[in-house]
């Protein structure tokens, strides 16, 4: 039986994202894939939002998928939302085919040493007070101080752990397809009575990418080109010689969320966690913010840094997150239907969002910059993600998202050098007198009074905000977040 402290059930980009955190913490973690490569079969996500980019800027990836996207400068909700004056140095959504996000992913994840189990399944698990015994599809057994499923919508790592999977079942159906045509077909969006569907051209200039509102709820998931054919003659009239897919799938409108994102040894993020139709294409980012979250914690109590209840804020800061995410896209469903009543609101919804503010604060919540960790009352930034600041330090010019590359915490001296005392937490937090240009500006809130100290967690959000004589609340926030100081653990 080989033996790792975290073992992650499946390879998307939650568990490859969250190897790589837990990689960067120097935690011993392998994934196990049920695919033999990291090909993707089908579209999946078309893209990252600008949180995403930042999380991967905060790494020191995000050229790599940069370079490889095409840059747009608006996100979707009824409309398309312009996004190019939030506050943000990536003020734009990247258009990237998951099949090109996984493979950056899992390169850097190899270069980490994270080994990957390819062609196998968790089928199976028990937990004790210890760790986690593994059963494997080829008979294979594995064992773990930890067991995270990141194994997608129909998780057996969750249905497994008793975990409860409450929502809304589904009442819509789409199919997508991408496939030739004999014919020209009818390109963009095309409305009738059954909703919204859509052509567009794929990749490779000779397929065509398909989307279409099917006439009834359809629950099949493995749809057939005979089922895309008679879909598009209810909706064109025609399927335009239809022929040669190259895949084929199907999606509703179901929503649900895990009861709970953890069972004392074993844990969910992704899909596993929460399903939800793809409006505004946030499922993938939702996944790959939850990996963020989580790892560092997990790290540091594999580690002993922190006690294994720090794991329960991944939960208490997530699920909520999550929810809100499962709530705009319930709205958008709806406001897909093209019935008279459901246009009439949608006429009035677009006006609403035409207007600037309340553009501002549904673009920044579809791309995951408005998230507010309840960490208490305080400074606005307090529980919100820290800006990417230009920052002068002693070593010269820097970013904030370039000293968060090793996903290590961050005291911030805005004050008198040397006036933030964290001694007994340097080994696990780093200090930087910096000076720092500029207004401080954070999507929705707007400008904000500039902190002398900020402390920043490895995931980018703010922990503790205050002046240099606030020491017994940065000491507060530092156990909580980072554990006893040095010299209490030693003894």
């Amino acid at each position: 039986m080989r033996e790792h402290s975290v073992v992650i059930a499946g390879g998307g980009p939650t568990g490859l994202m969250l190897a790589g955190e837990l990689a960067l913490a120097g935690v011993d973690v392998a994934i196990v894939e049920r695919r033999a490569s990291q090909d993707v079969i089908g579209s999946r996500a078309l893209g990252l939002h600008i949180r995403s980019i930042e999380v991967f800027d905060q790494r020191g990836i995000a050229d790599r998928f940069i370079s490889q996207g095409q840059r747009h400068p608006a996100v979707h909700f009824q409309i398309a939302l312009a996004v190019g004056d939030l506050p943000t140095r990536h003020n734009y959504t990247l258009g990237l085919l998951q099949n090109h996000i996984e493979r950056i992913l899992s390169e850097w994840v190899g270069e980490l040493g994270v080994p990957i189990h390819r062609g196998r399944q968790v089928t199976g698990f028990t937990q004790n007070e210890t760790g986690v015994d593994i059963l494997l599809s080829d008979g294979a057994s594995l064992r773990a101080e930890y067991l995270v499923g990141c194994d997608g919508g129909r998780s057996l790592v969750r249905k497994l752990a008793g975990i409860a999977f409450p929502g809304c079942d589904p009442t819509m159906s789409w199919l997508i397809a991408e496939a030739e045509m004999a014919e020209e077909p009818k390109w963009g969006f095309h409305e009738n009575q059954f909703g919204t569907h859509a052509i567009g051209k794929a990749g490779d200039g000779k397929s065509a990418r398909i989307v279409l509102a099917e006439p009834q709820l359809q629950l099949d998931t493995n749809p057939t080109l005979r089922d895309v054919s008679e879909t598009m003659v209810a909706a064109y009239g025609t399927d335009f010689g239809i022929h040669s897919p190259v895949w084929i799938s199907r999606f509703t409108d179901m929503t649900r969320q895990a009861e709970t994102y953890r069972d004392r040894r074993v844990l969910l993020a992704g899909d596993a966690a929460h399903v939800h139709p793809p409006m505004g294409g946030q499922g993938l980012n939702l996944g790959v913010q939850d990996a963020v979250n989580l790892g560092w914690k997990l790290a540091q109590v594999i580690q002993l840094t922190s006690p294994d209840s720090l794991l329960d804020t991944y939960h208490a800061e997530r699920h909520p997150v999550a929810a809100r995410v499962l709530h705009n896209t319930l709205a958008q469903s709806v406001l897909r239907r093209t019935d008279p009543r459901t246009r009439a609101l949608g006429d009035i919804v677009s006006e609403f969002l035409r207007m600037d503010e309340p553009r501002r604060r549904v673009a920044a919540m579809m791309s995951g910059l408005d998230i507010h960790y309840d960490l208490g009352d305080g400074h606005p930034l307090l529980g919100r993600r820290m800006p990417d600041l230009g920052l002068l330090t002693a070593e010269g010019p820097r970013r904030v998202f370039s000293l968060l590359h090793q996903a290590r915490a961050l005291l911030l001296n805005f004050g008198e050098p040397g006036g933030v005392e964290i001694a007994p937490w340097a080994d696990r937090v780093q200090s930087i007198d910096a000076g720092c240009r500029g207004a401080w500006e954070l999507p929705v809130i707007g400008k904000v009074a500039a902190p002398t100290a900020a402390l920043v967690r490895p995931d980018g959000y703010v922990a503790w905000v205050g002046e240099a004589g606030e020491q017994p609340g940065l000491t507060e926030a530092l156990i909580k977040w980072f554990g006893a100081p040095a010299a209490t653990r030693q003894a």
